[in-house]
């Protein structure tokens, strides 16, 4: 039986990774190198200081990777707050039924605290949510289980007993490494993601619902 609910953010609560692959485009571009959209897709679901340790090695570049990182992020933000944006269809009410059957919810994102803040206060979805949980924040980003065991601790709720909605394949293994039911969400806009680990995949939030069993 289901008794809370994990969602990733990015790609799942906002469909969030064309802004990422554009910023992170421009901010190559600014740095005198270039990464393509295709390269870009297979850092979906990691953490920011891993996908730039990664790519500043591959790229050879000059910048740290805290520099980056923070020249990367103020430029997301500002973009974030300056577009007109809703989250993904059927969120809100996935949300809704949840708290209607009083199955607390958790997100448990890669991004950095202050982006996961900045999305939901975008949405006004901050008091949606039990608990909020970084990549950041546990010693090991996705794939790794970290962030999704320290949102079941936090919900105290046994990783069986918690469900996840993911879009990408770090994202879903690190759910399944978490011993979870996971729930894979096919977003174009995510990039070719293999999602075949996940127990349900679905093309529409509309659908979780139809695969949940609430009791």
């Amino acid at each position: 039986m289901i008794q809370a609910f994990i969602f990733d953010m990015d790609g799942v609560i906002i469909d969030s990774e064309p802004l990422h692959f554009e910023v992170d485009i421009q901010v190559m571009n600014d740095y005198g190198s270039s990464i393509t959209h295709e390269q870009l897709e297979k850092y979906v679901g990691m953490t920011n200081p891993e996908m730039w340790a990664a790519i500043k090695h591959e790229h050879q570049l000059a910048q740290s990777v805290s520099e980056i990182i923070e020249y990367q992020l103020s430029n997301k933000i500002e973009m974030l707050t300056s577009r007109e944006m809703e989250p993904i269809d059927g969120i809100r009410e996935l949300l809704a039924e949840l708290k209607a059957r009083r199955i607390p919810a958790a997100i448990a994102s890669s991004s950095p605290p202050v982006f996961i803040t900045a999305v939901l206060r975008k949405f006004d979805l901050l008091d949606q949510f039990e608990c909020v949980v970084s990549g950041e924040e546990v010693e090991k980003g996705k794939p790794a289980p970290d962030v999704y065991l320290k949102a079941a601790e936090l919900l105290g709720v046994e990783p069986k007993h918690c469900m996840v909605l993911e879009d990408a394949r770090h994202g879903v293994a690190a759910a399944k490494a978490a011993g979870m039911t996971c729930i894979g969400f096919v977003n174009p806009n995510s990039g070719n993601q293999d999602l075949s680990q996940a127990d349900h995949v679905v093309d529409s939030i509309g659908d979780v619902l139809r695969i949940c069993q609430f009791e």
